[in-house]
């Protein structure tokens, strides 16, 4: 006998375009939809969770009977700070991201917050606006330096990136190293203030866990050099957010390129928004045109491998995320 379809659970949000590939899903599985507000009606006999709804924290809330068929649950970003809980590292559900898939558009973003810093972008555009014609001198961005936090495919590929322009690239990861193939010298997060002042740009883009939130606190911003140039395309959380505010105020560091804040939309009350010495933008460093369809992609060819051998999904699987880590802690496969 033909088995019985897998029920996948697909968790939107409203009004949100659904996936590309709908179709090609349902051939496939029996496709159930929801938002945040039925998905504990949607779940009860839900082998998988589409996660397409990628901020969404409502499997927590509705965690218990509903979920007992669950086997696998594929959230459509790469950091699964937002999904993880307690109950669900200890389950026997697989868990699997969208590693890889914002890994260059992120790094072009953040060799374009550089070069527009370094160029005077920003403060040419402000001219501009006041009709003033001011001439200036600009920085060379080759032979600068920067320091990586992170280590993950996203943060090499911007190491990669960076080291093609001409820049210095270390790496901040959870174990130090040398001779890393992509950073060189790779040191150890949890002593970031002592070597942080080495370097002209400070690119967060770790994954926000336990050991990562608020790293990025007051004493590593005053180990900072003066002129140095925050980047954090990672989670918001990974900064202390009011320290931050206090060490660009005093010029205790340069400046601050941000793509992800503590509470977003950021409130329009924020000291951030009226600093000239910020660039803002609203969480968008990886969602280049065609973005969503790549994504959806990912999970229909993960789909078919779940379908192959739906007993073993933790072998076959693309991205699966160590669960007590927080992330994908090998190399991404490519695809079959």
């Amino acid at each position: 006998m033909t088995p019985d379809p897998p029920v996948v659970t697909l968790l939107g949000s409203p009004n949100a375009a659904q996936p590309h590939n709908l179709a090609e899903i349902e051939r496939i599985a029996t496709v159930r939809y929801c938002t945040e507000a039925d998905l504990g009606a949607a779940l009860p006999g839900s082998e998988v969770l589409l996660v397409w709804d990628f901020f969404s924290r409502a499997l927590k809330d509705n965690w218990g009977p509903a979920t007992q068929d669950l086997r696998w649950v594929h959230v459509c970003a790469a950091g699964v700070d937002s999904l993880l809980f307690d109950d669900l590292r200890d389950s026997n559900v697989v868990v699997t991201n969208a590693a890889g898939v914002f890994d260059q558009p992120i790094a072009e973003f953040v060799l374009a917050s550089i070069l527009a810093r370094d160029k005077q972008l920003h403060e040419s555009k402000a001219y501009q606006r006041e009709v003033e014609w001011r001439h200036r001198e600009t920085t060379r961005t080759a032979g600068t330096s920067a320091l990586v936090i992170g280590t993950g495919g996203i943060g090499r590929a911007t190491a990669r990136l960076l080291r093609a322009v001409g820049l210095r690239v270390e790496g901040a990861g959870r174990t130090a190293r040398v001779d890393d193939p992509d950073f060189g010298t790779v040191h150890a997060t949890a002593d970031l203030a002592e070597y942080v002042g080495g370097f002209d740009n400070v690119v967060a883009i770790a994954p926000l866990t336990a050991q990562t939130e608020r790293m990025i606190n007051a004493p590593v911003l005053a180990a900072m050099r003066r002129d140095a140039h925050l980047i954090n395309v990672g989670r918001g959380a990974l900064v202390d957010e009011s320290a931050l505010v206090d060490a660009l105020r005093t010029g205790e560091i340069g400046a601050a390129s941000l793509d992800v804040f503590d509470t977003e939309p950021l409130p329009a009350d924020s000291p951030l928004w009226t600093m000239r010495n910020v660039a803002i933008s609203p969480h968008m460093s990886g969602d280049v045109r065609g973005w969503r369809d790549v994504l959806a992609d990912l999970f229909l060819d993960n789909l078919h491998r779940y379908l192959e051998s739906p007993a073993v999904p933790a072998g076959v699987l693309r991205n699966v995320v160590d669960k007590d880590r927080g992330y994908v802690a090998t190399a991404p496969r490519g695809p079959r």
